[in-house]
């Protein structure tokens, strides 16, 4: 049934009184000059205030002003329904269907101003590429070529041929089962730390299929990965400048990265239409797990049937789920709050954290060899306590990180503390770092291949000490940015970190200032299952957990160790494993279809 031409939220209805209000003053107006016109002499001109009643013509100039204009928004309004109509006729799947049960005021049906906004925001994410520009057949496609990752044993990576007409040529099981395909998107650290942590869970598994690591923006050149290159400079440069801003600017992006509602998901669904091409050499019988909601819908939109949309954070909102796939979620609570905003119950389970396998299988012991070292700093050993601290992929944090790293010179120069510094692929956090350093005379090493970050990890894990107290590491390679945090958490005592998905992590941390208010709700859920702190705003709170784990005083470092093990233990970590794992049943035929 087709939607009403007019389905007005509160926004419109303040706009329609406004028009009236206006339109019956002005013709009050209008109505006083013409009986006073009998009285008074015309005014020679129209735009003279201070002739007789100029002012009276003047002040029904503008009434009649603001009329036109609120009739012009009106016409506007309607077009945009019009737009959104003409825009989505050809989805795959209806999203205002799927949030059209909303209670909570973020979904049910789109409003006129809704579809504008949808509009305006797919107008600024694509560019001059028209939703018309699709292709109706969904037939167009980029040759691929899989290629063994030279990081990763077993893992395939998917990269566009060289010639356009070659034949793609993809791995496949021995029974000629299509691969697992693992989809990302390269936009921060954390979309593919998320991926990578589930291909590490997807080799040798029962069905024989390879694992094949699918990153949208690989696939290039193609006028679709450069519309998303787009969209993650625009977000990439939001995070900076407003973490460095702080104050208001911080504030606003805060409650923008929170506001994600339909429209949102909208607007995320019709680029998820655009960007089929680069989905569209692969198999739709594979199963797809995806660590991004664009590159979910992408799947849904290209035809895949078996589309897995691991949701990212533990902030409910439309945006981070996906119409036409199951949907799993980290948390019980995150699970609940997207049930009450009407998710339906066979698109959304409970999985668990999104882990690395190599963490996951060694918490005991790398939790005993922590506990081991805290009681060995208690009885006033020598036991540096070992602190990871990562900058995100979108480069932000460095003022608040800079100052972390200044206030803890003194316990490093006094041997308390072992500091590994992330600057991963962003020279200026580098820079930034060593600038500290330098000023404060610390000896720092520097590392600067995945070769170097795993020889690092197997000193640590030995018993033996860093070159120095202080490690920078460094890179030129995207990779090894995003992979040396999940490298070193073995073995180091804490993560320090701001409450991303590194939050969900299986070891101990410290949550300092997030970037984006959405985050918010990853530390709350860490403070809360024990494995973590809540969120320190101020420098000043990350040091008093910092003295309380350095003396012992507490057994903050233990406690959170044991909460790890117990939590382990429940399968709490055990997402990625889950998410494979439900990928292969949903293609055997083992779940029911997911609509």
């Amino acid at each position: 049934m087709p939607a009403p031409l007019f389905i007005f939220g509160p926004y419109e209805w303040a706009v329609f009184s406004l028009s009236y209000v206006t339109a019956a003053l002005f013709l009050a107006i209008v109505g006083f000059k013409t009986i006073l016109a009998y009285f008074v002499p015309t005014a020679p001109v129209f735009f003279v205030l201070y002739i007789y009643y100029g002012h009276i013509v003047a002040i029904s100039a503008v009434c009649g002003f603001i009329v036109a204009l609120n009739l012009a928004w009106q016409v506007l309004l309607c077009s945009a329904r019009s737009w959104y109509r003409k825009a989505t006729a050809n989805n795959v799947v209806s999203v205002d269907a799927f949030v059209a049960k909303d209670p909570t005021g973020t979904g049910g049906p789109i409003t006129s101003f809704g579809c504008l906004k949808v509009m305006a925001m797919h107008r600024t994410a694509a560019g001059n590429r028209s939703l018309d520009n699709r292709d109706p057949t969904r037939t167009k496609k980029y040759p691929l070529v899989a290629e063994e990752s030279p990081h990763v044993a077993g893992l395939f990576v998917s990269v566009r041929a060289p010639d356009l007409a070659a034949t793609t040529e993809l791995p496949s099981g021995k029974g000629g089962e299509a691969p697992l395909v693992i989809g990302t998107i390269r936009m921060g650290f954390g979309h593919h730390r998320i991926a990578y942590a589930a291909a590490s869970w997807g080799a040798g598994g029962s069905d024989n299929r390879p694992v094949l690591f699918h990153d949208l923006l690989s696939i290039t050149p193609s006028e679709e990965a450069d519309l998303i290159k787009d969209m993650d400079k625009l977000y990439s440069k939001g995070s900076r400048l407003t973490s460095e801003l702080g104050g208001a600017a911080e504030k606003a992006w805060g409650a923008a990265t929170k506001s994600g509602d339909a429209d949102s998901l909208r607007a995320t669904y019709q680029m998820g239409e655009l960007v089929t091409p680069l989905l569209g050499s692969l198999d739709k019988e594979s199963p797809i797990v995806c660590s991004h909601t664009l590159v979910a819908c992408a799947a849904v939109a290209a035809g895949f049937k078996h589309v897995i949309n691991l949701v990212i954070d533990n902030h409910a909102q439309w945006f981070v789920v996906a119409p036409g796939c199951l949907n799993l979620v980290q948390g019980p609570g995150n699970y609940r709050d997207l049930r009450r905003m009407g998710v339906p119950e066979e698109n959304v389970k409970v999985a668990g954290h999104w882990c690395p396998r190599d963490l996951v299988e060694n918490i005991v012991e790398d939790c005993d060899r922590r506990i081991k070292r805290a009681a060995a700093r208690k009885s006033g050993k020598n036991s540096p306590l070992r602190l990871l601290v990562p900058v995100g992929g979108a480069g932000a944090q460095r003022r608040f990180v800079t100052k972390l790293l200044a206030a803890l010179v003194p316990s490093v120069k006094a041997g308390d503390v072992q500091i590994f510094l992330n600057a991963g692929d962003h020279s200026h956090m580098k820079d930034a770092f060593a600038e500290v350093l330098d000023a404060a005379e610390i000896k720092y090493a520097v590392v600067n291949s995945t070769a170097g970050v795993y020889g690092l990890r197997d000193t640590l894990l030995a018993g033996d000490c860093p070159e120095e107290n202080v490690t920078l590491l460094a890179f030129d390679d995207y990779f090894p940015a995003v992979a040396t945090t999940d490298i070193l958490c073995r073995a180091v005592d804490v993560l320090v970190c701001k409450p991303s998905e590194l939050a969900f992590y299986c070891l101990p941390k410290i949550m300092i200032r997030r970037v984006g208010d959405h985050e918010a709700y990853s530390a709350t859920r860490c403070s809360e299952l024990g494995d973590g702190t809540a969120e320190c705003r101020t420098v000043e709170s990350v040091l008093d957990y910092v003295r309380m784990m350095t003396t012992g005083e507490g057994d903050v470092l233990t406690q959170m160790c044991e909460y790890v093990k117990i939590m382990g233990k429940a399968g709490v970590y055990d997402g990625c494993r889950t998410a494979i794992k439900l990928a292969r049943e949903m293609v055997k035929g083992v779940k029911n279809k997911v609509v």
